[in-house]
């Protein structure tokens, strides 16, 4: 027997569309004749005919057969009263989402409950597509643990491993099946904590395989369209499903029989408002976090600080651990990343200062490689590949033919992770630890290179343009010998400077500047108003920096310089940067074709860090030049140009402890003129970095780093280069002679004796 639609409120008109055919509801004559009426398009069957003929039949009870009193009297009251109860059909017939699909695979849903590994297999293999290693098998072991028992897990595993993601699951898991009902993500800051919640939000839209087994709770997200005002008034067969979606919190519908109703996450940041987080659900049950997921809840700045350090120290221990209110367990998750030394990280990782957090420490190289030889041979060949743009193809290939002898001792954590361009894990792990050593050691072994800030005693920008020898600009001291120059290669200018050394390493700064010559007091390499490519408008890049070296060279090193009696000197030793982007092969092609070519030499810094192999250990070769911290190697590949290495980081020491020495001791360096305020630019040069003395490999060295992103260090470049000059063309410091290994004496008898054997 058909129902009849008019004796029927919208509400029952749902249930009953749920639970009768549609023929039988309208009858099957009245089904094909309003097929298509009032912009409708109904289908034959099926849940998309179910839910458009419902809207439709709102429709036809509210404007066709409901009972019309009104009509008797008529008027303007009545159109209205009629046109409101069709928009309030309307709106009720689009909110109710009908009835939930039934569950894809019941067995599959059911085995994932207890095992945190099969289901981010399962439900999650575009986000966990290579092998687990077996640290992450711990890791996911300790997870589960923590969240279907409570207690405390931290972890620090290398950047890239996917701790946050397992996190992320984790959490996702444990709402799903009821394991917890309120998780609350809590960042660095409020912003970080909102992107882990934008993660979790995607897989609950967008992934098929949840929505399959779990329509419980993604049919209702999807339902919404990615319009989060649905969610206000949304309906499941004519019920509220109070799900909740907004950018800082998640309330999961509330839908009969299912484990995750009302489940909630919250986000908020570490040094936000944490205390008092409560959360009522619809049946008027109050609850508090019962799972709190932390992540990186340090900032570089925070980890330098160690007043920060101690306040979020104690914000994890008091506010945090105390969300869960009295007689209730946490469990609590955390992902570390060690910044430094005895930072929060590494103070929550230690099992004897925080035995609760369970700290978990992993590394992506466990043991390295013990070849150094081969792996000194790959470092140079992978750095020559890079500054040509090349790419690492030569060193890959070197790596593939000594493979097995450079891979002895090596033990690696996971040995599917590696990048396209490279042979295996162990070579990804030596690349990234040659890219940045300090970064590797603190990102990706969460072992930090132990550093010790050394500002103390270094010199401010005032101390060292009050640095004045008195003598005139452009004019060398007496008892200076070599005039050594340096020029730095950027993109829109070339900075140079010219210094004056005595024997015993004292030095005058002579000159320095910018070329294009700059005309402003002040200026920085973003705003110069001069630049190379517009003293050379129909040149390239390269052509405009081939062009400025051309013109500041004949300007150098075509002139005399006058000494204080009188004598004329020319430069004897001019060094040119070729390390700056794709100016490698100009500085080469310069260095080889200027009329200048004899004094010229092309040169490469290297960043020598304290788990590095110095310079002193290198083997020196037959034709090469040794000497401090410096060297020359023979001219190999298609340049036919010999170049000079050197170590960065031991002649910035070097030059720095020159300006602290007073005037008129041996070793001292200053700066021309009688007047500091000329050279504020270049003390704020000389001052933009600072040294962190660094152990490792049984040596301490200082290491330099720019003080903040951006600032401007060319002519600290400048002087460093220039000093190096010095040293190779003869100038000593008491105290740094090179030790040369005393030659073998062979007798002419035994040379002879040698050819005979030969022939």
């Amino acid at each position: 027997m058909a129902v009849d639609p008019r004796h029927l409120r919208p509400g029952e008109l749902c249930s009953a569309l749920n639970s009768t055919p549609l023929g039988e509801v309208i009858g099957e004559r009245q089904l094909r004749r309003h097929r298509t009426r009032a912009g409708f398009r109904i289908a034959a069957d099926g849940d998309t005919g179910r839910i458009d003929l419902l809207r439709y039949i709102a429709w036809l009870v509210a404007t066709r057969h409901a009972p019309r009193p009104e009509a008797e009297d008529g008027g303007y009251q009545a159109y209205r009263d009629r046109k409101a109860r069709e928009a309030r059909a309307l709106s009720l017939s689009g909110r109710d989402i009908g009835e939930m699909p039934g569950v894809a695979d019941p067995a599959r849903k059911a085995r994932a409950r207890g095992d945190l590994r099969f289901f981010c297999e399962t439900y999650l293999p575009q986000t966990f597509y290579l092998e687990w290693s077996a640290d992450h098998l711990k890791v996911i072991d300790k997870i589960q643990r923590a969240v279907l028992e409570g207690g405390l897990f931290a972890m620090a595993m290398p950047r890239g491993s996917g701790k946050t993601s397992l996190c992320e699951i984790g959490c996702l898991w444990a709402m799903l099946y009821g394991h917890r009902g309120f998780v609350a993500l809590i960042g660095s800051d409020e912003e970080h904590a909102a992107g882990m919640l934008d993660s979790i939000k995607a897989e609950l839209e967008h992934s098929d395989l949840l929505a399959a087994d779990f329509p419980e709770v993604c049919h209702p997200i999807r339902a919404l369209d990615g319009i989060t005002q649905r969610s206000a008034g949304q309906l499941s067969q004519g019920r509220q499903t109070h799900i909740g979606w907004t950018a800082k919190e998640i309330v999961l519908p509330t839908v009969a029989g299912s484990p995750a109703s009302g489940a909630i996450i919250r986000v908020t940041g570490i040094t936000g408002r944490i205390r008092g987080m409560k959360f009522k659900r619809a049946d008027g049950q109050s609850v508090r976090p019962s799972l709190v997921l932390i992540d990186d809840p340090q900032t570089d700045e925070s980890a330098r600080s160690p007043s920060q350090t101690a306040a979020r120290e104690r914000v994890l221990a008091g506010a945090i651990l105390g969300l869960a209110g009295p007689g209730q367990k946490i469990a609590g998750l955390m992902t570390l990343t060690v910044v430094r030394p005895d930072d929060l990280a590494d103070r929550i990782l230690d099992q004897e200062k925080h035995p609760q957090w369970q700290g978990e420490r992993t590394k992506l190289v466990y043991a390295f490689p013990t070849n150094e030889p081969l792996w000194s041979r790959y470092a140079e060949l992978r750095a020559e590949g890079l500054r040509g743009g090349r790419g690492i193809a030569a060193a890959t290939a070197f790596y593939k033919r000594n493979r097995k002898a450079m891979d002895l001792g090596a033990v690696i954590a996971w040995p599917q992770r590696f990048n396209h361009d490279e042979a295996s894990a162990v070579q990804h792990g030596m690349n990234l630890r040659l890219q940045d050593e300090t970064a590797f050691y603190a990102e990706y072994q969460n072992e930090p290179l132990p550093e010790v800030a050394a500002d103390a005693d270094m010199l401010t920008a005032d101390q060292i343009a009050g640095n004045l020898g008195g003598h005139r600009r452009g004019e060398a001291p007496i008892g200076c010998s070599h005039l050594t120059m340096f020029v730095d290669v950027q993109g829109k200018a070339l900075f140079w400077l010219v210094a004056a050394w005595g024997e015993d390493f004292t030095g005058h700064i002579l000159d320095y500047g910018t070329e294009p010559d700059q005309t402003a007091a002040y200026f920085t390499l973003r705003d110069l108003r001069k630049t190379l490519a517009m003293a050379a408008p129909r040149a390239g890049v390269e052509g405009a920096i081939y062009a400025g070296l051309g013109r500041l060279c004949d300007r150098t090193l075509g002139r005399e310089w006058r000494r204080g009696d009188g004598a004329a000197l020319r430069i004897d030793r001019c060094m040119i940067d070729a390390n700056w982007g794709s100016s490698s092969d100009v500085v080469y092609q310069f260095c080889q074709q200027s009329p200048h070519a004899p004094v010229l030499l092309p040169s490469h810094g290297r960043y020598v860090g304290a788990s590095g192999i110095p310079f002193s250990d290198y083997k020196r070769k037959r034709g090469e030049r040794v000497g401090l911290h410096w060297r020359v190697p023979l001219v190999t590949g298609k340049r036919a140009v010999r170049h000079v290495v050197f170590d960065t980081n031991y002649w910035k020491s070097f030059v720095h402890a020159r300006l602290a020495v007073p005037m008129g001791d041996p070793g001292s360096l200053a700066l021309f003129g009688h007047k500091p305020e000329v050279h504020r630019l270049l003390a704020e040069h000389l001052t933009a970095e600072y040294r962190v003395r660094t152990e490792g490999r049984g040596r301490t060295v200082d290491e330099w780093r720019v003080r903040q992103p951006g600032l401007d260090n060319h002519w600290l470049d400048c002087l460093v280069g220039a000093a190096v000059a010095a040293s190779m063309q003869g100038a000593v410091l008491f105290g740094t002679e090179v030790k040369r290994r005393p030659r073998k004496l062979i007798r002419l008898s035994e040379l002879q004796r040698a050819r005979r054997e030969t022939w």
